[in-house]
């Protein structure tokens, strides 16, 4: 089993910026991919983007592309999400998760082993 936890999340200002941590405990696998999703208040959970662990590839939603970025600190098994030029549209409960298929193009959230329990973003206007 793989436990995830995320952090980082709170209240900015649009135009503004939010680095959420996730970090991951258990073991992890070679091919292994960490994805970011959120939900917005009244909305489906929906795909960020991804990156696989061990090469480093990303793929993003068109919604984020430019403006979010994801990395990985392989030491401190965390994976990053740097978020840009927020939106009031970008207020969600973001929450990491962990796919043994080794595509960073997994988008679905049916594609996803491990969850966390997410972190709560809210930007204002």
């Amino acid at each position: 089993q793989v436990q995830l936890v995320e952090s980082g999340g709170g209240l900015v200002q649009a135009g503004g910026s939010l680095r959420l941590s996730c970090a991951a405990s258990g073991r992890t696998f070679g091919g292994y991919v960490m994805g970011w999703f959120r939900q917005g208040p009244g909305k489906e959970r929906e795909f960020v983007g991804a990156i696989s662990l061990s090469v480093g590839s990303t793929s993003y939603a068109d919604s984020v592309k430019g403006r979010f970025g994801i990395s990985r600190d392989s030491a401190k098994n965390t994976v990053y999400l740097q978020m840009n030029s927020l939106t009031p549209g970008d207020t969600a409960i973001y929450y990491c998760a962990g796919s043994r298929s080794g595509s960073y193009s997994n988008s679905s959230p049916g594609q996803y082993d491990y969850w966390g329990p997410g972190t709560q973003v809210t930007v204002s206007s």
